[in-house]
């Protein structure tokens, strides 16, 4: 029995709830699909006056609520069982039964919630509670003091800072505001997401589900913060291909986290040693990816997501190099570069000889990236086309990555895949670890399928380009591989269309064929000039 575990067990023996009724089994898709379903029209019917994707902060906070006390339920419930309590219900106890069991729930967990701030019982009273909105200002306040203090604090600091259970948006009396909680939290606590007898990650899955579709109607601002699902499998694939576990996995813009957790599905969570890191410059996205994580079952002690600018303020010194990278990072930001006199001599930037242009900080990203790869691993990172072929400074940073054969693939994508820009943007890849000295460059901007209003990667698609890369096959009007030295003779130029020629899809004309027509067209044309001309000629001589 665990620690937790013994202690409750002195407390009095809870009544035991009555099983949910089993239902009819449903295939996986259908399962994803009704939820996807419920949840956007759940989300769209509760949105009301405030914007959709200032909404988004009170579906997804509540699902995080909702997530983390069923969670904390399961995971204490499970360990009564298997000591062979079988009526055990942490969430039916009283919270000083719990009171000297805190401290071992939160050593195991990160943190502590009591049973009668848990989401269900929350829940039940709410419709009741003249005070909901303090009610649950406190409770989301003893969350995240319930890590102060442990590894797990800076995991919770914060993370339920944007769900504003005060804010006018929701109405402009106590009454109002408290009427619309209600309603989110009986609508997030309907949805049917069975955690722990699911055949999807169902919790992980609605958020993923919810931030494409917040994503989608907010546009460019969404597209800031959250990169399709289907380009993050196909570059967490790349970056480990060939590995069936790796050593610390790396995103220094991560978002909403859904690069880093494509690791997890890719390899599973067990399978990436030494965790997940990431770092985040806005504050809202640091922490949707922090709660993310929590969604996805990564353990607090398992990942490290930092709020801060990278490029100027890395957090994660102590912690690279890191085996896999992925990355999405802002195109063409602005950043401090040469106006810091500093950064020059940053090892990260110095080896270049040059910094990225202050209007335009995607190559500083890279060679971030880059200084941070671990010597035997990949990295796979989304590129703005125009780095790829621009002079100046960015051309010089190339020079360096050519020259020194860091380069190992560029990939020209479909156009239209991300929220925000319509532009066919690119994949880059890393080695410190080459085998030969050349690269190779795919086409794959023809590998997608229209849905909606959006490009999308299929599954077969995203399989087409993993293996194209890992074969490096060349095949006409698809793939080439380039030497160093033909690279440089070129202008250190990356775009893939440079030595990938598009195939030419004009119909073959047979010129002989053609002037024989013409000539033919001609004379039939002559031959009926003459005839009108007789035929005028005879009318007028008539008329005389």
């Amino acid at each position: 029995m665990s620690e937790v575990g013994a202690t409750l067990s002195r407390g009095a023996r809870p009544r035991r709830r009555p099983d949910d009724e089993n239902e009819e089994p449903v295939t996986k898709e259908t399962e994803r699909a009704e939820l996807h379903r419920t949840i956007w029209k759940v989300a769209n019917e509760l949105r009301g006056s405030v914007d959709g994707w200032d909404f988004k902060a009170y579906v997804l906070g509540f699902l995080f609520y909702r997530f983390i006390s069923e969670n904390l339920t399961e995971y204490i419930n499970a360990g009564e069982h298997e000591a062979g309590d079988p009526d055990f219900d942490y969430a039916i106890l009283g919270d000083a039964e719990v009171r000297e069991a805190r401290d071992g729930i939160i050593n195991e967990k990160g943190f502590f919630i009591a049973p009668s701030e848990l989401f269900g019982n929350v829940r039940e009273r709410a419709p009741h509670d003249e005070n909901l909105n303090e009610t649950l200002s406190r409770i989301f306040k003893n969350i995240e003091l319930s890590a102060f203090g442990t590894g797990a604090e800076s995991d919770l600091r914060g993370l339920f800072d944007d769900v504003d259970v005060n804010s006018n948006k929701l109405g402009s009396t106590v009454a109002q505001r408290n009427e619309k909680l209600v309603r989110i939290i009986n609508a997030v606590g309907n949805l049917d997401l069975s955690y722990g007898d699911s055949t999807i990650d169902t919790f992980g899955d609605a958020y993923e589900y919810l931030m494409t579709m917040y994503a989608s109607s907010a546009g460019k601002s969404g597209g800031e913060f959250f990169t399709p699902q289907e380009v993050s499998e196909v570059l967490a694939r790349i970056a480990v291909a060939g590995k069936t576990s790796v050593d610390r996995v790396y995103d220094p813009a991560c978002g909403s986290g859904s690069l880093l957790l494509q690791f997890a599905k890719v390899l599973g969570k067990e399978n990436v040693r030494g965790g997940f890191f990431g770092q985040e410059i806005n504050l809202t996205t640091y922490n949707l990816c922090r709660i993310n994580m929590f969604l996805h079952d990564i353990n607090f002690a398992d990942f490290n997501i930092a709020h801060g600018d990278t490029l100027r303020h890395p957090a994660h010194w102590d912690d690279e190099p890191f085996e896999a990278i992925v990355s999405n990072p802002p195109y063409s930001t602005h950043w401090i570069g040469k106006d810091d006199p500093t950064l020059i001599n940053d090892p990260r930037f110095a080896a270049a000889g040059v910094l990225a242009p202050k209007s335009k900080a995607d190559l500083a990203f890279t060679m971030h990236m880059l200084s941070w790869l671990d010597v035997k691993g990949t990295a796979a990172i989304v590129e703005f086309p125009g780095v790829l072929y621009r002079g100046g400074a960015e051309q010089k940073i190339r020079k360096y990555l050519i020259e020194n054969n860091y380069v190992e693939a560029v990939i020209q994508l479909p156009p239209d895949l991300f929220f925000g820009t319509t532009i066919g943007t690119c994949i880059i890849v890393l080695k410190k670890s080459k085998t030969t000295n050349d690269v190779f460059f795919l086409d794959a901007s023809d590998q997608f399928v229209r849905t909606g209003n959006k490009n999308h990667l299929a599954a077969e698609h995203r399989d087409f380009i993993v293996d194209a890369v890992a074969k490096r096959e060349v095949v006409a009007h698809r793939s080439s591989v380039v030497g160093a030295e033909q690279l440089a003779e070129n202008g250190y130029n990356l775009s893939v269309s440079a030595y990938v020629e598009a195939e030419d899809m004009r119909e073959e004309v047979d010129i002989v064929a053609l002037n024989a027509e013409i000539a033919r067209i001609v004379a039939r044309q002559a031959k009926l000039r003459a005839n009108i001309d007789a035929i005028v000629a005879d009318l007028e001589g008539g008329a005389k």
